[in-house]
């Protein structure tokens, strides 16, 4: 995703090195719970929600539930059936309930010593470690991005963030009382300096939280420029909180029209002041919940039974469907004790001392639906936003389970056997010589493909035969595929082997014809290596490069005409490269205002109003449902949840498809919008291949990297998951890794704790696509800039290694060409591809080194590696600065 300037849908914020900022209230009163999927229950995609919990604000991520069960009738002595009963299924969630703890960041400005000498205090009274991340803004320059302040105005302990930003741990006070505990950190400042703002935000380094001021930076003025009021503190009177406090203090600044002069202090404008924000600590609890399919008192007699660990009080919302539609009915009774009717269309059952319910399974019923409701909350439990759907076997599986279950079996290992079989027929067609001697290669990437979908079909028929899977999960678990009949898988990587080449940078569009001077380039390109490019967003845009779309059917940019790029993409057809277009779904800028002067009216063919904006971005007023993601802010956040908005996309994805030509998609900012929906437009548009960008803050502590990001690659593992398998992800873990690694000579980053490469591609190779730079991180934006002079240590990285590889625009057309040219030559002859295999054999302090497929040895680092003789005789294939690569020969 690209950063916008500034303007009328976006005011932009400092920069940090990739934070994840949770901007809490005072007045927060929902919460959620966070399910973290095992096992192999699997939810109906297509259940509908709207009965219960959407109008309020749910939301759970990865929670699939399958359950088998028996038809039934009940009876009083069903609803007592006790625990010792045989279990049918069985299923454990873990849950994750957020609490919350209101407390105060605290502000106070004060006079210290003398006139000169000042003295800026923040803190916070909630226990936990603390740490501000701050800078300054000088009087030059003050429409600047951070500075680092003056050495003499760093606190002990303190530690620097590259050059623009400074993290101190805050302190327990030494003038706390028995009520009160406070942690803070003091900042002493001269006034004669030309510091013109101290800027901060709050980072909680036990949970990776971050805090601002009204989604902003906090910003403290120590001049008078009035530009900084939406986000400037001081303007609020003193409070008791914090001990010591003055009682009468005035605002931050005071007034003046006339300009200060060189001469004047900045004392005789800067006026004491002490402030409070509230603000609102979430850790995450963990609990978890069981849910069995059990038999009851006879053979036709079964019940769903539940319980969990949750405190407090928690409620059902249930009912059952008796047919596809998944219609919400009143299932016969009699029905649990604590029972109710909500509003004639389900049932509400508190669970029994707040934890555990049996509910019988209706004979007439074809599935059971529910969601939970934590009781006096407004915290409701479902499924990315739909009901729980459990589907409720026929008649004829539950009256004879265990020769039924015999019967399935048998098909079950009969179908596998013919994928086997059919597996085993194309691989032999592949590898034969006299086969590729007169396959293309086209043909044999189809083949490729095919393979790929008779492997996750026959994985779907494993899992769908497994109860529940052992503690000891491999690689499988982060595959996940859904088993509910019949699961169309697509491929999303291509051949496997594909290399992707970003054509463009950030200045790209200022030319006007960035089309007609990347054609020139195109045979270079296919002659380098590249099967796959990435072209720039192609519709017309609010912000020249094109991330800020407004009507998505006008193909007339800044990089040049609707005809340029059909040639463009014409001439990359001609030799053979795939071309991706650059889709921006998440967000639109809007064409007209609403009554009350919001842009949130559309135009253009997809002439959408409010009801296409989500509900809970207050900059937009949007009329849709809440955001199954997080929300952009800078222009209008897409409700995808919308009918009429799925049906607009997919039907743009297929005309851009037809009409220009593209191959697959690279998507925007999908941290904003659920995977689920990814994979409805990636089924009805086709691609050959497709990458999201999922994009948030590794974890650090005290401003250095964590060793383990398995919660950060877990994330974009889970997002994967939700599109099933149809789009890939930018695997910023592995970049993240890379940066701290090789900038800080800390090459053991790059094994996980199962000697594993420890970012996506260790995971989930085939969906990794790997990189080190692209428009935002780098080129003239250089949010997340790679080390400099250090480039080829992590093209000789990616290039060597599975996943798919992406080379910036930048970086091919440098100094780096011929070396980067020598890396795409040894992977291409050697065959390396997306699920290669790697043995990393050294991962010190000052080097690593890996051997790929048995064929390459690599190593990256200021350290020694030669690879062993062995059986292979190694020949040096590449090197350069700090890297080395080997071929077997």
């Amino acid at each position: 995703m690209a950063t916008v300037p500034l303007g009328t849908h976006f005011h932009h914020c400092c920069r940090l090195e990739s934070p994840k900022i949770r901007i809490n209230s005072r007045n927060s009163k929902r919460s959620h719970l966070y399910y973290s999927r095992k096992g192999s229950f699997v939810v109906k995609n297509g259940a509908k929600s709207g009965k219960f919990g959407p109008s309020f604000d749910c939301r759970v991520l990865s929670t699939t539930v399958r359950a088998s069960s028996n038809n039934s009738t009940s009876d009083t002595a069903v609803l007592d059936a006790p625990l010792s009963d045989d279990v049918i299924s069985r299923e454990t969630f873990p849950l994750q309930r957020i609490e919350k703890v209101e407390g105060k960041i605290l502000i106070k400005l004060d006079s210290g010593k003398d006139e000169e000498n000042w003295q800026l205090t923040i803190g916070c009274n909630l226990p936990g470690k603390w740490v501000l991340h701050w800078g300054v803004n000088y009087e030059n320059d003050i429409d600047s991005e951070w500075d680092q302040p003056p050495a003499e105005m760093i606190p002990p302990d303190s530690i620097t963030i590259k050059d623009y930003a400074i993290e101190t741990p805050l302190t327990k006070s030494s003038t706390v009382t028995e009520t009160d505990s406070i942690h803070e950190v003091k900042i002493d400042f001269n006034t004669k300096s030309s510091i013109a703002a101290i800027n901060f935000v709050l980072k909680d380094a036990e949970t990776g939280s971050w805090y601002q001021y009204r989604g902003r930076d906090f910003k403290v003025p120590l001049v008078d420029f009035s530009y900084a009021n939406e986000n400037a503190v001081g303007t609020k009177q003193g409070f008791a909180i914090w001990p010591g406090t003055s009682g009468e203090l005035s605002g931050v600044m005071v007034q003046s029209e006339n300009s200060v002069s060189e001469d004047e202090n900045k004392s005789d404008k800067l006026k004491e002041f002490c402030e409070e924000h509230s603000i609102v600590k979430e850790t995450l609890v963990e609990h978890s919940m069981n849910v069995y399919i059990k038999k009851g008192s006879d053979a036709s007699n079964n019940v769903l039974h539940m319980e969990t660990d949750i405190p407090g009080d928690v409620i059902v919302h249930w009912g059952i469907c008796k047919d596809e539609s998944l219609k919400w009915e009143i299932p016969s009774g009699p029905h649990p004790d604590n029972t109710s009717v909500f509003k004639n269309k389900a049932l509400r059952t508190q669970l029994q001392h707040g934890c555990s319910g049996v509910f019988p399974l209706d004979q007439e019923a074809s599935g059971f639906l529910f969601v939970l409701k934590l009781k006096d909350t407004k915290t409701w439990i479902n499924n990315m936003g739909n009901d729980f759907y459990i589907r409720i076997p026929k008649e004829s599986v539950s009256q004879n389970p265990e020769n039924n279950n015999d019967e399935e079996e048998a098909v079950s290992g009969a179908y596998t056997d013919e994928i086997i079989d059919e597996i085993r027929h194309l691989v032999t067609g592949i590898s034969s010589a006299a086969n590729r001697k007169t396959k293309s290669k086209e043909k044999q990437e189809i083949i490729l493909q095919e393979i790929e979908k008779l492997a996750a079909e026959a994985y779907s028929i494993y899992r769908s035969s497994v109860q529940s899977l052992p503690q000891e999960i491999d690689e499988f678990e982060a595959v996940d595929v859904d088993v509910e009949p019949p699961v169309k898988v697509s491929s999303a990587t291509g051949s496997g082997f594909e290399l992707l080449f970003q054509g463009f940078n950030w200045e790209s569009n200022k030319s006007g014809r960035w089309y007609g001077e990347l054609q020139e380039k195109v045979e270079e390109l296919a002659s380098l290596g590249f099967t796959v490019v990435w072209l720039p967003p192609p519709t017309e845009s609010i912000s020249p490069e094109g991330y800020m779309p407004r009507d998505l059917y006008n193909l007339n940019s800044r990089y040049g005409n609707v005809d340029e790029l059909k040639a463009l993409v014409k001439k990359f057809h001609q030799v053979g490269i795939r071309v991706l277009g650059d889709a921006v779904i998440n967000h639109r800028c809007a064409h007209y205002q609403n009554q009350n002067g919001v842009w949130n009216i559309f135009g253009g063919l997809l002439n959408w109003d409010d009801r296409a904006v989500v509900a809970d971005d207050p900059h937009f007023q949007g009329r849709g449902n809440k955001s199954s993601g997080d929300n952009f802010h800078a222009a209008p956040n897409i409700d995808h949840s919308q009918e009429f908005v799925r049906k607009d996309l997919s039907e743009w994805l297929c005309w851009l498809r037809k009409e220009i030509g593209y191959d697959g998609w690279r998507l925007d900012y999908v941290r904003g919008f659920w995977g689920g929906y990814v994979k409805e437009y990636m089924e009805a548009s086709k691609p050959y291949f497709s990458v999201g960008e999922y994009w948030d803050s590794l974890s650090y502590t005290y401003g250095e990297m964590d060793h383990n990001q398995d919660a950060h690659r877990q994330r974009i593992v889970d997002w994967i998951n939700d599109t099933n398998g149809s789009a890939g992800a930018f695997d910023v873990t592995t970049k993240g890794i890379l940066h701290s690694a090789i900038e800080r000579t800390e090459y053991w980053r790059l094994s996980d704790q199962n000697g594993k490469p420890p970012g996506v591609l260790g995971w989930w190779p085939s969906r990794a696509v790997t990189f080190i730079e692209n428009h935002d991180t780098g080129s003239t934006q250089g949010h997340w800039r790679f080390p400099g002079g250090k480039e080829m240590q992590g093209y000789a990285y990616i290039l060597t290694h599975p996943g798919t590889p992406s080379v910036f625009y930048d970086h091919m057309f440098s100094r780096y060409k011929s070396e980067i040219s020598a890396l795409i030559s040894i992977r291409s002859r050697n065959k390396i591809q997306c699920r290669s295999t790697v043995k990393i054999v050294k991962s010190e302090r000052d080097v690593y080194a890996a051997v790929i497929d048995d064929k390459v040895a690599m190593k990256i680092g200021p350290g020694h590696y030669e690879p062993d003789g062995g059986s292979h005789n190694w020949k040096m294939a590449a090197q350069g600065n700090d890297y080395k690569v080997w071929e077997a020969s």
